[in-house]
C-alpha cells in the first residue's frame, strides 16, 4: 500500500506539479493534501496518477491533464481541441474593458473564441454588453458553451470562420480577436506545451499575418463607424500591423505591451465605413 508522500518521493517532476496532479486525481484542495500526504491510497487512484505523471514527463501540458487555467480570475476548462489562455492574452481583455468604458451596452464579437476566455471574460466585466463569439471548429465551441454555462457569462456563440459567422448580424462595438499569428517556419511550433496545442489555432501555414489580414481588411464591414478593432498578435508584429490598420482607414492606431513589455495588442478605430 502507497502514500501521496511515498509517491512523491518516486516521482521525477517538479513538487507543484506533482501535488496540482494529486489534487486533480483526489478532488481536495492544496492544504488537504498536505495535511493528508501519509493517507493510504486505493490502488485506482496510485494507477491515475502515474499514468498522468507520464503523461507530463512526455511534454503535455498540466492545463490539458487536469482539465482547467486560471484567466482573468476566472477558472476556464480546456481540452486539446482549445487553446490553453495565457497571461499574455489578458492584455487584450484589459485594453478592450478600458476602451469600453465610456460605452453603454456595447455590442462586442470575439472572432476564434477558443476556450471563450476572452469572450465570457468581457461579459463577466461588463454586464451590460452583448457579447457573440465565434469559432469553426465545433470542439472548441462545445468547450466554450460549457465555460460560459459554468460561469454564467452571457455570451452568443456562432460557428464559421471570422465574419462568415456572424454575416447579417447588427455592427459591432468592438471586434476582438487573438487569431493564429506564428509563423509556420517558427521553432517554437515544436517545443513546449505549444507541441500539444491545436495546430489551427497556432499559425495560419504562412508568415503569421494572413489571418490579421484578413479580420482587418473585412472589418470595415461589421464595425460601427468609430468602433474598436483590437488584435493580439506576436512580440514582432506590431509595426506590421498598425501598417496594416493605417491602410485600411483606421485612426487612434496604438500598440499595448503585455507583462514582460513585449508588443501583445494592437488596435484603433474606424474613421468611415
Amino acid at each position: 500500500m502507497q502514500s501521496i508522500r511515498d509517491c512523491m518521493g518516486r516521482s521525477t517532476l517538479p513538487r507543484l506539479e506533482q501535488q496540482m496532479l494529486w489534487q486533480h486525481v483526489l478532488k481536495v484542495t492544496r492544504v488537504w493534501l498536505i495535511a493528508h500526504d501519509t493517507d493510504v491510497l486505493e490502488p485506482h487512484q496510485v494507477a491515475q496518477y502515474w499514468a498522468l505523471d507520464e503523461r507530463r514527463q512526455q511534454g503535455e501540458p498540466m492545463a490539458y491533464l487536469i482539465g482547467e487555467r486560471e484567466f482573468m480570475g476566472h477558472t476556464f476548462q480546456v481540452s486539446p481541441a482549445v487553446l490553453i489562455p495565457r497571461p499574455d492574452t489578458e492584455t487584450l481583455v484589459n485594453v478592450a474593458l478600458e476602451q469600453l468604458q465610456h460605452i453603454k451596452q456595447p455590442r462586442i464579437v470575439d472572432l476564434g473564441t477558443g476556450s471563450g476566455a476572452i469572450a465570457i471574460s468581457l461579459a463577466l466585466a461588463r454586464p451590460d454588453a452583448q457579447v457573440c463569439a465565434t469559432d469553426v471548429s465545433e470542439q472548441a465551441l462545445h468547450v466554450a458553451r460549457l465555460n460560459a454555462q459554468r460561469l454564467c457569462g452571457k455570451v452568443e456563440f456562432y460557428a464559421g470562420n471570422w465574419y462568415d459567422a456572424i454575416m447579417g448580424q447588427a455592427a459591432f462595438d468592438m471586434i476582438v480577436s487573438n487569431p493564429p499569428y506564428i509563423a509556420m517556419s517558427d521553432h517554437h511550433l515544436t517545443q513546449g506545451d505549444i507541441r500539444f496545442e491545436p495546430r489551427s489555432a497556432l499559425t495560419d501555414e504562412a508568415d503569421g499575418l494572413s489571418d490579421l489580414h484578413a479580420i482587418i481588411t473585412q472589418a470595415a464591414l461589421h464595425l460601427k463607424v468609430g468602433g474598436y478593432l483590437l488584435l493580439e498578435h506576436g512580440w514582432d508584429q506590431g509595426q506590421a500591423v498598425r501598417h496594416l490598420l493605417q491602410q485600411t482607414n483606421y485612426s487612434t492606431i496604438h500598440t499595448y505591451q503585455d507583462l514582460s513589455g513585449n508588443d501583445r495588442v494592437t488596435g484603433g478605430q474606424l474613421l468611415t465605413s
